[in-house]
């Protein structure tokens, strides 16, 4: 559900709504249940929900495991608040069971609002380092797919000075390798990676930093004696449009605006976010609560059938990585 009192409940409304019954028994919700069928007033062709015990497969409705907390009452649209954070967390953490339990395949997240979180106790940088916690993955990582350019990060949602201090030959060998394991899952049979450098211009031998040099170009080269189709380190501002013109298949990021902004600008309303590395696999879009527009009818569910889309995908493909 993400954040109820966010766009989450909306978008997820309507992209039901345009499913075939058939799409809609292979789909299973997660969240309040009230909540739900009050976001489904705000759209056309409204879908119809059930708890996930009643449900009966063809006849139409949409199947809600439940969850709920007891401060529902107090959620206010638009507003942050500690009973949405703990909601938007509970639904998190009942779909990572449901999937543990094998009655689902991929999780599809709506957004949720970190500060929300912070609020309610829940001390996560996000929906990547929650699932972490509570699949117990030592690590996870952030792929931003789209059709024209996918990028995977080094580090995420830390600051710049913290993203500087994570680019290890360690972290970037694990990258490429989760990266070329989806890759390949997806049906890639040889994917072309490309690391982008961290200085302007790679360092320009030294003289902008020498992490480049020292660490980036070295793990690059031992990526490619152990058979990996990598490249780099290209400096950031060449590599992504490179990328984009179809001469890699992805593109390793240092830090979060990195491989975001490019992402962003060049697909922001398809760009599915994919958790690697994980033992389950998820999807979520790539766009915050908009609270400013939320319970308005406003919100636009292309994103969402989007990451659907790729989820689908990864049922498909069974891809774990």
């Amino acid at each position: 559900m993400g954040d109820p009192a966010g766009i989450g409940p909306e978008i997820i409304c309507q992209a039901v709504a345009g499913m075939s019954t058939a799409e809609r028994d292979g789909v299973l919700l997660v969240g309040d249940l009230a909540i739900y069928r009050r976001a489904a007033g705000l759209i056309d062709a409204a879908p119809d929900f059930v708890p996930l015990e009643q449900a009966v497969p063809g006849d139409g409705r949409v199947a809600v495991a439940e969850v709920s907390v007891a401060e529902r009452q107090s959620i206010a649209d638009g507003r942050i608040g500690a009973a949405a954070g703990d909601l938007a967390f509970r639904c998190v953490e009942r779909a990572v069971a449901l999937v543990q339990a094998g009655q689902a395949k991929v999780i599809v997240t709506a957004p949720l609002n970190k500060a929300a979180l912070h609020e309610a106790g829940h001390y996560y940088d996000g929906h990547t380092g929650m699932l972490a916690a509570l699949t117990g993955a030592p690590s996870s990582f952030m792929l931003l797919a789209s059709e024209r350019l996918s990028t995977l990060h080094v580090s995420t949602h830390v600051s710049l000075r913290e993203a500087i201090e994570r680019v290890t030959p360690e972290r970037i060998a694990a990258t490429v390798e989760v990266g070329h394991e989806h890759l390949v899952a997806m049906g890639i049979a040889s994917p072309r990676i490309v690391v982008a450098g961290l200085n302007p211009h790679c360092g320009e031998g030294g003289i902008f930093g020498d992490e480049d040099d020292r660490i980036i170009a070295p793990a690059v080269r031992a990526l490619r004696e152990r058979g990996f189709d990598v490249h780099g380190p290209i400096s950031a501002d060449t590599v992504f449009y490179r990328a984009s013109r179809g001469e890699f298949d992805l593109v390793v990021a240092q830090y979060h605006d990195q491989g975001h902004i490019p992402v962003k600008l060049i697909a922001f309303d398809t760009t599915v976010n994919v958790s690697l590395g994980l033992p389950i696999r998820r999807t979520s879009v790539d766009h915050g609560t908009a609270f400013d527009i939320a319970w308005q009818g406003k919100a636009d569910a292309t994103n969402l059938g989007a990451a659907i889309a790729y989820a689908r995908r990864l049922a498909k493909q069974g891809a774990v990585a």
